[in-house]
Parts: structure tokens; sequence; C-alpha cells
């Protein structure tokens, strides 16, 4: 009897120019390995410390030290942190996988440490001010807006795109553009690492493409550094605040009824997410409150903040 054609299941192509996230392989984990024993060893002798006084001071045997600073030892992260205590050292410094820093950003770094968080924002301001590519009459002409889902990102971007007179953009459908699949997809198949890659390439394209436009980017670009400093410091940013019972709501409304699956669980994570992430959307240069206001008086007072802003800021740098 002849057998039947088995029917091949292909898996969908990755997104277009862009990398699948790599399997950790033996040689990155050596070269790791490699870069700690290396700082381990530079900061150590930059104190005057021999290995046996690091090993008297971190409770950490020679014999270990010596693994690890010729790269074949695999510490735990707390033995990491008795070494880095000793040697008077952040943690973050041994293990960061960055290439190694210059004196000057490591100085730097230190400096901003030590200041307070009203110092360290003013510190921020000036360093945008003199140094970030976009001139001040760019980034006021670049409008993105932050938040959580349901904040009002999409309503109050397209209306005050139309009251401007410029490009609405949503980053997310921009990065499903640039991949050729959507969201969800992007992330079960690829992952976090390549869905921020592709965030990034996404938001670098606008940039390049528009000088002026309004932005609704995704609520979790706050959480991704570099992203966000990109974002920060080549648009204004507006956080679109609400509280969370208010999220939930628009997202139902909106047709999403997942949430409403588990509401209790649902409520209490996002009250979670918003709780972790305030810090982060505070950091945008103006807060717009929507709770309990229709869209035309949110778009109102956001228009009334942005023509405020430009005012302080032509006065500032007058």
């Amino acid at each position: 009897m002849p057998k039947l054609p088995v029917q091949s299941r292909r898996r969908p192509a990755r997104p277009a120019g862009r990398a699948g996230p790599a399997k950790p392989a033996a040689d990155d984990l050596a070269e790791f390995l490699r870069r700690v024993g290396d700082r381990v060893r530079t900061m150590r002798s930059r104190r005057g410390m021999s290995r046996k006084l690091l090993a008297r001071h971190s409770k950490v045997s020679e014999r270990y030290l010596a693994q690890l600073e010729s790269g074949s030892g695999n510490f735990s992260i707390v033995l990491l942190r008795r070494v880095a205590h000793a040697i008077g050292v952040p943690l973050r410094e041994l293990v960061d996988e960055r290439p190694d820093r210059s004196v000057d950003s490591l100085l730097l770094t230190r400096f901003l440490d030590r200041l307070p968080p009203a110092d360290l924002a003013e510190a921020r301001d000036l360093l945008l001010a003199r140094f970030s590519g976009p001139s001040i009459d760019t980034r006021e002409e670049r409008i993105a807006l932050i938040g959580l889902r349901g904040s009002g990102k999409s309503t109050l971007g397209g209306g005050l795109a139309a009251r401007l007179d410029v490009p609405f953009i949503e980053l997310d459908r921009e990065i499903e553009r640039q991949s050729g699949i959507g969201l969800s997809q992007l992330f079960e198949l690829f992952g976090q690492e390549v869905f921020r890659r592709n965030e990034r390439t996404a938001l670098e394209a606008i940039l390049e493409r528009h000088p002026r436009f309004v932005l609704a980017t995704g609520g979790s670009l706050v959480t991704e550094p570099g992203t966000f400093e990109l974002l920060s410091s080549s648009c204004r940013t507006v956080w679109l605040k609400a509280d969370p019972e208010e999220h939930m709501r628009r997202v139902v409304e909106q047709g999403d009824l997942r949430p409403m699956a588990n509401n209790d669980r649902a409520m209490d994570d996002l009250i979670s997410i918003l709780t972790s992430r305030e810090p982060l959307y505070a950091k945008a240069d103006l807060i717009l409150d929507t709770a309990g206001k229709t869209p035309e008086r949110s778009l109102q007072e956001l228009l009334a903040l942005l023509d405020c802003s430009r005012q302080s800021a032509a006065r500032r740098y007058a």
C-alpha cells in the first residue's frame, strides 16, 4: 500500500533583516568568563591588592580567585558579589556585558551615582541640551506619547497629529511592518530580544524619515534603557497617566475582553506593572493625567501643556 505524503509544517520566516535569538555558545560563555576575570585582575591591581589579600577580605579561596582571573572559573553570583565588595566596586562593573568602559566613563558614572534625584534630573537635562543630536526645536516638533495600554495614546495621538498637521505614527504598527508579522507572533517565535531589536530599529527609521510627528509608543518601551534614551533625547515625551481601573475599563471598551476572564488577577497584574514602571514613565518631559476626562478635554489640556512647554523652552535657550 503506497504511503501517503506527509505534509511538512514550515516554520514562519524570520522577520525581514532580523536574525533570531542565538543559542548561548560555548565560545560566548568563555569570552564572558575571560572578560570578568580580566576585570577582577585589573581592578585588584589598581587597588594594589595581592590575590592573597583579596582572598582574605572576600572569604574566597586563592585557588578560586586564580580560576576566576584566568577565565576558567564559573562563579556563583554570591561569590562574585563578595569579590566586588572586597575590591570596592559595584558588582555590575564586573558582569557588564558591554565592552570595557573608559576611565572617563567610569568616573562620570560614579559622580552621577552620588547626586540626589533632583540634581540628577537637572544633570540629565543639561547633558541632553549640550550633547544630544537633535536641536531643541527638532525635539519640540517630535511628540512621543508613553504610558500603559489604555492610557489614550492612540486616541489622543491621532487627534493631536490632526491639530498639529503632522503624521501620526504607532510604533507597534511600524514594528509589524518592518518584521512582516504581528507582535504576538514576533514574541512567540523569536522572543524578547528580537522584539527589542526590531523596536529599536523601527524607532531609528522613524527618526531618520520624519522631522515632525506624533508617536504612540508601546507601553514597555521605557523598560529598555537604550531605546528610551534615544526616544527621550530625540522627542518631547509625554506620559499619559491614568489609574489602573481607568486603564482596565478602556482596554475592555476597545473590545479586548481577555482581562475579564480573571478580573482579580488581571487587576493585580496591572497594578504591579504600573507600579514598577511609574518611575520610568515619570522621566517624561510632560505628564498629563487623563483619568476621568473625555478625549476632547484631554486633547485640549495636552495642547495647552505642549504650548506652555514650547514657550518655556524658548525662554530657557534664548
